[in-house]
């Protein structure tokens, strides 16, 4: 009977770990907030990525210049997709973990900026070029994005502000 069990057990481990897996890289801003892997509209991965850069990297050197281990990104995209827990501080660093951003936000099938948007924002650069930014045209184009993506480019905006501020060491 103990023999039976083990073997039912070890059956269905590869079933447990498939139910766990969980896309999270290239999946739409909307459908992270449907499965419940985003807050306040801003997706886990990137809270976690962003809280141990404001922490840790800030006064990197090359914060975004400087390429993270491609093995350490993939076994960070692949605990994440695993629903694991991760330690950015233990299993990463820096680099990584800045790499592992730019992968998550280059993956996304429609941009923090949705490609329909894109012109108008285009235009109102180029606008703003000729006679100068008007706020009230930024706020109303804003108010276009779809909340999970407005949520998201606030979010990284308050960050590389952060970054910003930190220029003379992080360059």
């Amino acid at each position: 009977l103990k023999e039976d069990v083990k073997k039912i057990a070890a059956a269905a481990a590869p079933l447990s770990r498939r139910r766990a897996w969980r896309k999270v890289f290239g999946v739409g801003l909307e459908e992270l907030q449907r499965q419940g892997l985003s807050r306040d509209g801003v997706p886990l991965v990137v809270r976690d990525v962003v809280e141990y850069l404001t922490r840790h990297g800030l006064a990197s050197e090359g914060l975004f210049r400087v390429n993270g281990s491609l093995k350490t990104v993939e076994h960070l995209r692949l605990k994440y997709e695993n629903g694991e827990t991760v330690e950015l501080p233990l299993e990463g660093d820096v680099s990584s973990a800045a790499s592992l951003l730019k992968l998550f936000l280059r993956e996304l099938p429609d941009r923090v900026i949705p490609s329909a948007l894109h012109p108008k924002f285009i235009q109102l650069y180029q606008d703003e070029q000729n006679d100068g930014l008007s706020a009230n045209a930024l706020r109303e184009l804003l108010r276009q994005l779809p909340e999970a993506h407005y949520s998201l480019l606030k979010y990284l905006c308050r960050f590389l502000r952060k970054v910003a501020e930190h220029h003379a060491v992080n360059r």
